[in-house]
């Protein structure tokens, strides 16, 4: 039985930051915990377009959450920030009051652009859960979704779909890699996505997959940087007592 470990929680206060960051005592911070679980889903639900026939997923890579006395700062990141704040900012204004209804706090959204979808593995999973909803061939979806995420300067990517692929009768497993993906070691910034699509047979399970650099050797591919240049980095956000990041790896 392989022993695996979800990427974003092995890396989690070591190579990346927490996605909620604020401080609660022991009787408030199941409450906040459970909040923030909401909110997240709040979004994601109330910025996908539901009039189109064919659901148009809103494009979100992370929701990260800040929490002080007087307010909460909400920020999105997206590809598709134009969608989110609408036409003179009425959707987000909308947004931000059906929050504020929600969580019975002074709410602040605020967005950041991703530049490079093709990089960021959890819009690299949105991207292939729509086409499979709507009946593409999964194996050609794959495939066009690696080489699109090496062309753009990833060192590597990997997926894998769950389900009855192509409308069989029997759920199986469909892997693909390029380049590399070493996911026991902290030096390597591997980031992992996941999203389901819904077709008629099923749902179908996504998951991705991306090397987008190394600690070390510092170069280090942001998706925010439309530059498409790596940035340059000495070392990894934090260096533990045992070695880099503070596994002895």
């Amino acid at each position: 039985m392989g022993q695996k470990v979800r990427p974003t929680g092995f890396r989690t206060g070591i190579m990346r930051p927490w996605r909620s960051t604020w401080y609660a005592s022991k009787a408030d911070f199941s409450e906040l915990l459970i909040e923030d679980f909401k909110v997240r889903a709040f979004v994601q639900k109330y910025l996908t377009n539901k009039k189109d026939r064919k659901v148009q997923r809103p494009a979100i890579s992370d929701i990260k959450i800040e929490r002080t006395r007087e307010r909460v700062t909400i920020t999105i990141s997206s590809s598709r920030v134009g969608a989110i704040i609408g036409k003179k900012g009425e959707k987000i204004d909308n947004l931000t009051k059906a929050l504020e209804k929600l969580t019975r706090r002074h709410i602040e959204v605020k967005t950041i652009e991703i530049a490079r979808p093709e990089i960021d593995p959890q819009l690299i999973a949105e991207d292939i859960a729509e086409q499979l909803e709507r009946r593409a061939s999964f194996r050609r979806t794959m495939k066009q979704a690696m080489q699109r995420a090496m062309e753009g300067g990833a060192k590597g990517v990997k997926l894998q779909l769950s389900g009855r692929l192509g409308g069989s009768e029997m759920a199986r497993c469909e892997k693909g890699m390029e380049g590399s993906i070493p996911l026991s070691t902290l030096r390597v910034k591997v980031e992992y996505g996941f999203s389901e699509a819904t077709t008629p047979q099923g749902n179908i399970g996504i998951k991705c997959w991306v090397n987008q650099g190394d600690y070390l050797t510092g170069d280090i591919i942001d998706p925010t940087d439309a530059s498409g240049a790596p940035t340059q980095r000495r070392r990894g956000p934090r260096r533990g007592p045992g070695g880099f990041g503070g596994g002895g790896r």
